[in-house]
């Protein structure tokens, strides 16, 4: 059976826009009678006590999903294996650059659009061994450029460069994980915030390369504070537990009023509710 997901990594408390995504996961998954998956992206950046906090404040708003819940701390096993296969077919490389000089690559005047230059693809053995550094793991692609479908955005034609599969710490890049937990979840419809959007196309590509059906994305408008910045915690009083009237707040953003819970939005959803401009919040009213 098809499925949408809710994925935060457990790094602190949600804000009501991180909230108002997994409101509208759910509500896109329920509508369209998909199973809803959770799923714990806690690779790095744990907060002890996160999950639960996170967890106990979907399921205030009303969010229940099905199954056990996925963490990709336990699948660190499982990303290695697909590296493997990947790297077996000719599609891997080693890198030993550094973040500056991929920053100072990235923005050279004929780097495209900050894509990695490309700049360990052809290492010799020698030259590789000649290195003093961990070597990070990339894609080798075979495109430069790659489309997916979003029901928001239509037709989206993406960069796709040599990204990272692997970091040079061992721990597997987002990019990857999301993509195999995905497949292993039979997850075909993704919403999430449109700050992502342009690493679908990533997405998708690799998805493809490992035999999937790349998903169908929703790319919803961001939660932004009064200076058009990214909603975050420091902006104030903007988690659950600060806030008694999140769920008015959050139902209003959409458009929508009067409604009890979400199993009451449930019955008057449609994905034309989805605002097409950031919901601009201030933490100081109310």
């Amino acid at each position: 059976m098809p499925a949408g997901r809710f994925a935060p990594s457990p790094s602190g408390d949600l804000h009501l826009g991180n909230l108002r995504t997994a409101l509208l996961a759910w509500l896109f998954a329920r509508s369209t009678e998909r199973r809803f998956l959770m799923r714990v992206e806690d690779l790095d950046r744990v907060k002890p006590g996160s999950e639960q906090r996170q967890l106990d404040d979907l399921a205030a708003i009303g969010l229940d999903w099905d199954g056990p819940i996925m963490r990709q701390s336990e699948r660190r096993e499982i990303y290695d294996a697909t590296i493997r296969t990947l790297t077996a077919a000719g599609l891997t490389y080693e890198c030993f650059c550094t973040r500056r000089e991929i920053q100072q690559a990235a923005s050279a005047p004929h780097a495209p659009d900050g894509a990695y230059p490309g700049t360990c693809r052809n290492l010799t053995a020698d030259q590789r061994a000649a290195k003093d550094r961990p070597p990070a793991i990339r894609l080798r692609s075979q495109v430069t450029e790659f489309t997916i479908v979003d029901q928001l955005h239509g037709l989206f034609r993406g960069q796709v460069d040599d990204f990272v599969l692997r970091r040079s710490d061992g721990v597997p890049a987002y990019n990857l994980a999301v993509v195999v937990d995905d497949g292993a979840q039979g997850v075909d419809q993704i919403v999430r915030g449109d700050d992502l959007l342009t690493s679908a196309p990533r997405q998708g590509y690799i998805a493809q390369l490992l035999g999937l059906t790349p998903a169908t994305y929703v790319h919803v408008p961001l939660a932004l504070n009064v200076e058009g910045k990214r909603l975050a915690k420091r902006d104030g009083a903007v988690t659950l537990r600060e806030r008694p009237d999140a769920w008015a707040l959050i139902t209003a953003s959409l458009g929508v009023q009067d409604v009890k819970n979400a199993e009451e939005l449930l019955e008057q959803w449609k994905p034309t509710l989805v605002p097409r401009e950031p919901w601009v919040f201030d933490p100081s009213i109310g």
